[in-house]
């Protein structure tokens, strides 16, 4: 499989579960604004997500992944299925118990990561609620990625990487025609996320049959593989607990800001989850699997020579994204969310949110890249010790940022941005220091044919947007077809150069391992 091919097909499902899923905020924005009910949503909705960075995406995948590529290269499909068998029963039991407990101890949890919503008995108790009908999202969500882990790994990367278009569907659906039916509104939401990760669940089942890998309930926490995994999960636990404990500290902080700074941050950080899983989750997502391999067969200068790939179509895709989001910020924001009870004050403090992330996108899609390579080489210690580094850097910044400065919500936003900026580089540093990435010949004339276009887009964006305050008068129709304007101008001055200036898109080709 040609891996720029299989790329733009991850991509392309990303894509459009990305645009869903604005299409999911936008109907959460018009239908609920930003305030209370959706300050309570985001922080109910936020506790599963984390959880599911923890034993789904995040650490179980960095510990899974690679010893299940080597079962399969090295192993037998009989080997292989043992190990998925007992697996996805140990995940299972684990991620069960962890969603009792949640369910349990929701009121419990809302005192630790928003504290300051305790202040308005209304708001602590409908967070409550929204909580316990959320939480079992994580039992559900945890399958899935073993799931996607599965497939990923046979190379069959376009059923995982559609599925969470099924989430953003229910939530639409929640939002247009359940909310009027509940008493209170934004329980619709509630349970359209815990529909939706049934579905999305239920959604895995053909796939895995068809490759013969279908879980079978099998309980041996001693079985070789499974002690492996869980060797490697013990530091992945803690690396990816760090970076999630950021973001419930700047959530607890969120929560003593100004009503509406919880959800000023939602919105911005989506509009930075759309380059975020277009370019550094689905090139993470095609990478592991193939350095992994790499890995196992002991090929460490194709394993260079990948990493190397993987680096300049990061660089190439992520850095025009970067630019892009800092110029078109109130138009995008406006474009997207102004309406109903989305005011332009809201737009503006929005704008101040994506900024401040803005300066970090760079970052966080490089870890995204880097980072597997520590993984595939079965090396999850190193990752970890960055990423404290990093958490205490964040909580340095926050001092100086939001509790000295004036920056307020914008000020967690950035320091979320500079961390990532300073993860990347160590991981890079890493990387370097032990001789597993060595750079390819020509990256200088790369780096110039990139900053060449980056100039010439930055402009076309920049006269093309025009003044901020213009974009509140304008009406819906009319925002979109400027903006869709100036994003198709901005894309084909960068393209266009970048052809003018010979990057073909045949240097890009790559075959899977």
């Amino acid at each position: 499989m040609n891996l720029l091919r299989a790329l733009l097909t991850v991509s392309g499902m990303t894509l459009l579960s990305r645009i869903l899923g604005f299409v999911r905020d936008f109907v959460i924005a018009r239908v609920f604004g930003a305030g209370m009910m959706t300050d309570a949503f985001f922080v109910a909705f936020k506790l599963p997500n984390l959880l599911r960075r923890l034993f789904a995406e995040g650490a179980f995948s960095q510990a899974y992944v690679p010893i299940l590529a080597e079962y399969k290269n090295k192993q037998g499909p009989e080997a292989t299925r043992a190990l998925v068998d007992r697996v996805a029963t140990l995940l299972a039991l684990a991620v069960a118990g962890v969603a009792l407990l949640g369910v349990l101890g929701a009121p419990f949890i809302i005192r630790i990561i928003a504290p300051g919503f305790h202040e308005n008995p209304d708001k602590f108790a409908l967070t409550i609620e929204l909580t316990r009908i959320t939480f079992p999202y994580i039992l559900f969500i945890a399958l899935v990625s073993l799931a996607a882990g599965i497939l990923n790994t046979w190379n069959r990367f376009v059923v995982p990487a559609f599925t969470p278009v099924l989430l953003n569907i229910a939530l639409i659906c929640a939002g247009l025609f359940a909310a009027p039916y509940f008493k209170t509104p934004v329980l619709a939401l509630a349970w359209g996320v815990f529909l939706g990760g049934a579905v999305q669940l239920l959604f895995q089942v053909r796939p895995l049959m068809k490759i013969g890998m279908l879980p079978r309930p099998k309980f041996d926490p001693y079985y070789p593989g499974v002690r492996r995994i869980l060797v490697l999960m013990g530091p992945a636990v803690l690396g990816v607990s760090v970076g999630q404990l950021s973001l419930v500290i700047n959530n607890i902080i969120a929560s003593y800001l100004p009503e509406g700074s919880v959800s000023w941050l939602f919105y911005a950080d989506r509009f930075m989850e759309f380059p975020s899983g277009l370019l550094g989750a689905a090139l993470g997502t095609i990478l592991l699997p193939s350095l992994s391999k790499l890995h196992a067969d002991n090929r460490m200068e194709d394993f260079s020579s990948l990493l190397d790939w993987g680096l300049r179509l990061t660089l190439l895709l992520t850095l025009p994204a970067t630019l892009a989001l800092a110029i078109l910020a109130v138009p995008l924001i406006s474009t997207l969310f102004q309406y109903g009870k989305f005011t332009f004050d809201s737009v503006l403090m929005t704008r101040n949110a994506l900024l401040a992330y803005s300066v970090g996108l760079t970052g966080l899609i490089l870890v995204k890249v880097l980072a597997p390579s520590f993984y595939a080489r079965q090396d999850i210690r190193t990752p970890v010790k960055i990423a404290i580094l990093s958490l205490a850097a964040t909580q340095v910044m926050n001092f100086f940022f939001v509790y000295l400065g004036p920056l307020a919500h914008a000020g967690l936003a950035l320091s979320i941005g500079l961390a990532a900026c300073l993860n990347a580089s160590l991981l890079f540093i890493g990387l370097r220091r032990r001789k597993v990435y060595i750079p390819q010949p020509g990256w200088g004339r790369f780096a110039f044919q990139m900053f060449a276009a980056l100039a010439v887009m930055g402009a076309v964006l920049w006269f093309g947007a025009g003044e901020d305050a213009a974009w509140a008068h304008r009406s819906g129709m009319a925002r979109v077809l400027r903006l869709s304007v100036v994003v198709v101008c901005g894309a084909a001055s960068y393209f266009g150069v970048l052809l003018a200036l010979g990057l073909r898109p045949r240097d890009f080709r790559r075959r899977a391992v």
